[in-house]
């Protein structure tokens, strides 16, 4: 009949396949696989803006705890109460499980990328000013772009690679590096953050990993580095620091299981420029902890980042569009 050839549209959010050929039994275009993805790219960048924040305490606590007590000896005692606080997760989840990882090779590479970045982050902070170790350890998600493209090979478009130099350059003027940035202290901090990235980028390949199985192996590798530098010196610390040693290893335990959990939910080229937010809170901890008051150029410098922040949100939410309109249209040309 003529009305039959007639199709009406199925009015209905990013799906125009007509009614009749759903009827017929045709499959509708990939709806509910479009929206989950784009629901669980925001779900990251939540996660990673968390796990941020998480890192910003455990650096604000780092840096005043490696003024009197060793590197060794802050790594391990936080990261002994970190792997009680991870136990009874590790059991929920199966012990075998857990000390059982897929592709131990690769876990044992980002345990020891781990490792040693937050062996020379302590480190590095204990000699240079925290902005100054902050500025340079911000170089990762610049490097971790870049790893992401070349070795996992997720494609970042022309908007997004200037988004990230607009937030680097916004880095630079915020923070301001004094003259130790050219020391060795700066080049301690620009390998670990170089570390940092890898890991990362190791953590990308791993999404099949529980995040507790990775953050138990994660932690573990921190006590394991903690006993290997402990004979380079040990202060017995009073009840109060010992607490604060104690709450620093459970907030680095929470930051490590957000941002495992943010880069299997979103690329790393996505979620890992969020990183910049680590500005902001060292306007915030460094006005209230240290009573830093924040110069012109700090406030211009994290305004760009924001500003290339929101850029790259705005940027992963027109790309997400894009491609939810060309899967309709490969679908609708197959059908037809």
């Amino acid at each position: 009949m003529p009305c039959q050839r007639r199709a009406l549209p199925l009015r209905r959010p990013g799906l125009s396949l007509p009614l009749r050929r759903v009827m017929k039994g045709a499959h509708p275009p990939p709806f509910r696989e479009t929206m989950p993805s784009r629901n669980a790219t925001f779900a990251g960048i939540l996660m990673m803006l968390l796990g941020i924040l998480l890192f910003s305490l455990n650096d604000v606590m780092g840096k005043w705890l490696v003024a009197t007590y060793t590197v060794g000896q802050v790594l391990l005692l936080r990261s002994a109460v970190a792997l009680a606080a991870i136990i009874p997760f590790v059991v929920k989840q199966g012990v075998s499980r857990t000390l059982r990882p897929e592709r131990p090779g690769l876990q044992l590479l980002r345990v020891t990328l781990g490792s040693c970045e937050v062996a020379l982050f302590y480190w590095a902070v204990s000699y240079l000013p925290l902005a100054d170790t902050m500025t340079l350890w911000l170089a990762a998600p610049v490097w971790a772009v870049v790893l992401a493209a070349l070795l996992l090979g997720e494609r970042v478009d022309a908007g997004r690679w200037l988004a990230v130099v607009a937030g680097f350059v916004g880095v630079a003027i915020a923070l301001n590096p004094s003259g130790q940035s050219l020391s060795l202290p700066a080049v301690i901090a620009l390998t670990g953050s170089l570390s940092f990235a890898a890991m990362m980028i190791t953590g990308r390949q791993l999404r099949g990993t529980p995040d507790v199985t990775l953050v138990f192996w994660q932690t573990f590798g921190a006590l394991v580095m903690g006993l290997v530098l402990l004979p380079f010196g040990w202060v017995t610390p009073s009840l109060a620091d010992t607490a604060l040693l104690g709450l620093l290893g459970i907030v680095a335990m929470v930051a490590h299981l957000c941002v495992t959990r943010s880069l299997k939910l979103a690329e790393a080229s996505v979620v890992v420029p969020y990183q910049y937010t680590l500005i902001v809170w060292a306007l915030i901890f460094g006005w209230f902890v240290f009573g830093d008051w924040p110069s012109s150029a700090m406030l211009f410098g994290s305004a760009l980042i924001i500003a290339a922040g929101l850029a790259l949100l705005i940027l992963e939410k027109r790309a997400g569009r894009t491609a939810a309109t060309n899967s309709e249209q490969a679908v609708t040309a197959e059908q037809n």
